[in-house]
């Protein structure tokens, strides 16, 4: 029986549990569509049926290719309500009263599931008893998204209860990944803006003070581009892409690769390939924590402001040093303890962004050598462009990691000039290149830890792009000439971190950077998508 062009089988009514009965319509393709011969296209697999879930509209989360591998192997597990409602759609081929009834009769066989398994455990008197396994939790989709699967993880009766928890390195990706893609945008943009409004209230928003060779420096919190443009702009900028990238790559990129792969086993599971990297995230987290915050803070805020003075330029952190008037010492350690703790927090979230995208080319690397998507006629444009979109997406953040680190090092550079504020250090350059004159140099030697944290920023947003470049070079020879154009631009952008502040003139490059660094955020192809347009048509002829 065929209905809305699928092969539609009416529900049993035979008594069979969950397992059987999935067996039996697995194995038929019930809810295929038709081949384009009028005949059944065959049985589900695993990466079609999964696939076949997610494409349902009002499925906005979809299933993983996990939770579905364990539905064909022989194993006790159940089915959650949630997923009952999906399979009965695709069961009753979109029909309301078919999708109504498959609904009845799997959660029928369902309970006779149940019903065997309580009969079995009380039929093993004599040995330890095993504990029941649950269907899958309901909401469970809603709830983790992309990880929903360690509850159905492992079906051995010894598994330890403790490795289900939720550990540092899902949470982080869980932050990323669930709920409104606005929220950690919105939540680092809120927190910048607290600590603006703030410096308003204490009256270093904006103030100068006389340096020792009497020039007026502006050291106001608002006039620092790496506490401004940076966490207003540019992280909230950075945390929205890789938010992007995550739920294009969780919900559809890797499903899509997957339904072409020949692998089927579970150890490929999103939440397994996260949880790997646990020792990252932990190693991430005591760096940016304990020292880029707490030791940082003790050697660069509260020393100084103890000491009376210390080897670092001077700043709207230790303003209270040669401007008593404007705040105090209690209160400028109070302010400085608040803002570093927002800093090395947020770090924390760029770098757990980094090993998300390195996660995300990893998991692309294990599933592109084993696809043959990107040597057969039909799929292969289709996967040259899953692909590609998820480096351009590598290639945008990367961009922004590098202005992240550009920001860093233009304040810690301006700080050491001459110049009154940055605005006039920039001109006073560009008017220097321009009439051909030397820049000025003063006598004081400065030690700038920015400079150091910076370029760690900047090494570790290239190492991510160099990683995911190397990979797709090794997936197919067909990314070679967009990949030599972002990394050209991102040769670019590093060449003018290296050289801010290095020679009269440097303004000049970091302007043409800057120009080439927009341009490539707003369209990561680089103005080719005609000649990528090509390149499809002829890859799919």
């Amino acid at each position: 029986m065929f209905q809305n062009g699928k092969l539609f089988l009416p529900p049993p009514n035979d008594g069979s549990d969950w397992k059987e009965l999935f067996k039996k319509l697995a194995a038929a393709g019930a809810g295929r569509t038709l081949g384009e011969d009028g005949f059944p296209a065959g049985p589900w697999t695993p990466e079609l049926l999964a696939e076949a879930i997610s494409q349902i509209d009002s499925n906005r989360v979809g299933v993983d290719l996990r939770t579905v591998q364990l539905w064909f192997q022989e194993n006790d597990r159940g089915i959650s309500a949630a997923n009952i409602r999906w399979l009965a759609r695709v069961f009753g081929c979109d029909d309301p009263e078919a999708t109504a009834a498959w609904q009845v009769e799997l959660s029928a066989a369902q309970a006779r599931l149940l019903a065997k398994r309580r009969e079995a455990k009380r039929a093993d008197d004599g040995a330890t008893s095993r504990p029941e396994l649950p269907p899958e939790p309901e909401g469970y989709d809603e709830q983790f998204s992309a990880v929903e699967t360690a509850p159905d993880a492992i079906p051995e009766p010894n598994v330890d209860r403790k490795k289900q928890r939720i550990g540092l390195a899902l949470r982080s990706e869980m932050l990323f990944n669930s709920g409104s893609p606005l929220n950690l945008p919105a939540a680092i943009f809120a927190g910048a803006s607290a600590l603006g409004f703030l410096s308003y209230i204490l009256g270093i928003h904006s103030a100068v003070y006389l340096r020792a060779d009497n020039v007026m420096k502006q050291v106001g919190f608002l006039w620092a581009p790496n506490w401004t443009l940076l966490f207003m702009v540019l992280l909230p900028l950075f945390f929205a892409l890789v938010t992007e990238l995550l739920a294009f790559w969780t919900r559809e990129g890797r499903k899509k690769l997957w339904a072409k792969s020949d692998r089927t086993t579970g150890h490929h599971d999103w939440a397994q390939t996260v949880e790997g990297s646990s020792f990252s995230y932990w190693a991430v987290f005591v760096i940016c924590v304990l020292f880029a915050g707490v030791l940082q803070w003790i050697g660069v805020c509260l020393m100084p402001l103890l000491e009376g003075g210390a080897d670092y330029a001077t700043s709207w952190g230790t303003l209270a040093i040669v401007r008593p008037e404007i705040i105090s010492v209690p209160v400028s350690i109070g302010f400085t303890a608040l803002a570093y703790l927002y800093m090395c927090l947020c770090f924390y979230l760029f770098f757990a962004g980094l090993i998300l995208l390195h996660t995300m080319i990893h998991d692309l690397k294990r599933i592109g050598p084993d696809a043959t998507v990107l040597q057969t006629g039909g799929s292969q444009g289709e996967a040259y462009e899953l692909c590609l979109k998820l480096m351009r997406g590598i290639f945008r953040c990367t961009i922004i990691g590098l202005l992240v680190a550009l920001c860093m090092k233009a304040q810690s550079s301006y700080l050491t000039s001459n110049a009154q504020n940055i605005l006039d250090w920039l001109a006073g350059d560009l008017s220097s290149a321009m009439a051909g004159r030397d820049g000025a140099s003063n006598g004081f030697h400065y030690r700038m830890p920015t400079h150091y944290s910076s370029l760690l920023v900047a090494l570790s947003t290239i190492v991510v792009f160099v990683y995911g470049s190397i990979c797709m070079r090794g997936i197919s020879a067909q990314f070679h000439k967009p990949l030599w154009t972002m990394a050209a631009v991102v040769t670019l952008l590093f060449a003018a971190y290296l050289l801010v502040d290095a020679f009269v003139g440097f303004s000049i490059l970091l302007g043409i950077s800057m120009f080439v660094a927009m341009f490539s955020l707003v369209d990561p192809r680089l103005g080719s998508r005609r000649s990528n347009d090509i390149g499809s048509r002829q890859i799919v002829s």
